[in-house]
């Protein structure tokens, strides 16, 4: 596989992990995922492959990391506001999620082709998946604990998974595809008896808990 340096990339970045998955989306657009090795992504990131595998130690981790990348660029927003009904505070924190993936879109797409024919890879990840669609629960203010919690974060990953596919073919400069599937699928979610209601008060309750200032 033909591949170039960091240098020749003529890239600056200001963290590994940053470089690694910079690396991985590169070469995924490229070459395609499943040509992609740890030694492929050492050699264009510029780190050792003792650094890449720090930081990322398999596929399984470099999905789960990019996932993760996703939910911290979301926290950055702040919650979303306490006014709006439930089904819009989701709304703006899932679009969020597609306004973070757009920057790296041809990356991102040529990853997720590849991970079809990696199913083990994309299987072991979808906890972290998981993860993600609990913590948007709970910045908009929705219990994600429990059986009911459970069954709520499950119906928000149908959702948000119904949401990529509209994405991963939308071409309109202002997502308007992807936002058309994610209203549908949370209009159908609301419809649910309960999988939408929660007091304002835990909403309030998260957004002065999310602006206190971090002690330590």
């Amino acid at each position: 596989m033909a591949r170039k340096t960091q240098a020749a990339t003529g890239k600056r970045t200001t963290s590994p992990f940053e470089r690694v998955f910079g690396a991985v989306l590169e070469l995924a657009k490229e070459h395609g995922w499943r040509n992609v090795s740890l030694a492929d992504i050492a050699e264009r990131s510029g780190l050792s492959l003792a650094e890449v595998h720090a930081v990322a130690p398999s596929r399984t981790a470099i999905v789960a990391g990019l996932i993760a990348d996703v939910d911290r660029r979301v926290l950055k927003g702040g919650a979303p506001d306490p006014e709006d009904s439930p089904r819009d505070r989701l709304f703006d924190l899932l679009m969020r999620r597609f306004d973070a993936l757009s920057s790296q879109r041809e990356g991102i797409v040529a990853l997720t082709e590849g991970c079809r024919d990696d199913p083990l890879t994309f299987l072991c990840a979808a906890p972290q998946a998981m993860r993600s669609m609990a913590l948007m629960l709970e910045m908009a203010g929705i219990p994600a604990i429990g059986i009911r919690g459970l069954l709520r974060t499950q119906g928000l990953a149908v959702v948000a998974a119904c949401a990529f596919r509209a994405w991963l073919q939308d071409d309109s400069p202002d997502m308007a595809k992807t936002m058309a599937a994610l209203d549908k699928g949370l209009a159908r979610a609301e419809s649910l008896a309960g999988w939408l209601r929660v007091g304002r008060n835990r909403m309030s309750s998260y957004r002065k808990d999310s602006e206190a200032p971090v002690r330590g």
